[in-house]
């Protein structure tokens, strides 16, 4: 997994891993938007299919970064060459990493009720409207996680 850390592709110091996490991240609200897209045109299968898959990558992702950033030396190692202040920095970061947790868990809480309530034939139908404001919700929290997280890789990579 030595690739993981060789220079980038975007021409900051962030390593390769970063970068790939960086796009995928930036692209996620895209991504979610598309599968919102499919639900409004009325493709409920076909938006089930992408929200559960983009959940499932975006677990893996997380793993890879998780994993890299901790073989690759953490905040404390990336940190080093930024120009802002490290305590700003973690506060950042901190505010960032709250903001994710509750993303994907609230992420897979909305998966979790639609997949109960599809098998009970209630989505799409009964519980439409709840799912949408839950989906709404969840949205927004994957916008926010996106601007953080990249706010973040500026801080310590551009920064």
């Amino acid at each position: 997994m030595e690739y993981m850390f060789e220079a980038g592709f975007l021409g900051t110091r962030a390593p390769l891993f970063m970068d790939e996490v960086m796009i995928i991240v930036a692209l996620l609200p895209f991504l979610i938007g598309l599968g919102i897209w499919l639900a409004i045109l009325g493709h409920h299968k076909l938006h089930y299919r992408f929200q559960t898959i983009l959940f499932m990558v975006t677990v893996v992702v997380l793993g890879y970064f998780e994993y890299g950033t901790k073989v690759g030396g953490g905040f404390k190692e990336y940190i080093k060459d930024s120009s802002i202040e490290a305590t700003l920095a973690l506060s950042f970061l901190i505010f960032h990493i709250i903001i994710a947790s509750i993303t994907i868990i609230m992420w897979a809480w909305t998966l979790k009720v639609s997949f109960a309530d599809r098998k009970r034939k209630a989505l799409p139908g009964v519980y439409s409207s709840s799912h949408k404001k839950s989906g709404r919700v969840v949205a927004f929290l994957i916008l926010l996680t996106s601007v953080t997280g990249v706010g973040v890789y500026w801080i310590l990579f551009i920064g």
